[in-house]
């Protein structure tokens, strides 16, 4: 089983979503990003279009985001946007 990350979404006025998943794919000013657990501490801030969030059972969550930032830390991934919200799951 892959490790997890810890992974929480929140806009400006309230939290998106929250939980564990496997990898997070988001879209910043200098190109798409992948993370995985164990990925090194980092800053980047968020560009316009979707974060993608692979749930250890293999399905997806796909939300929103824009003008925000995303952080790494310890296995835990911070993504916080002016404007964010969900937009499907498979």
């Amino acid at each position: 089983m892959a490790k997890s990350l810890s992974v929480s979404v929140v806009s400006a006025d309230q939290q998106v979503w929250a939980g564990e998943v496997t990898m997070v794919v988001a879209k910043t000013v200098e190109g798409e990003i992948g993370i995985l657990a164990g990925h090194e501490p980092m800053l980047a801030i968020l560009a316009a279009g979707d974060v993608r969030l692979t749930l250890p059972d293999g399905s997806k969550v796909l939300a929103q985001a824009e003008d925000g930032f995303l952080s790494v830390d310890n296995d835990t991934v911070t993504i916080v946007a002016r404007k964010a919200e969900l937009v499907g799951s498979k």
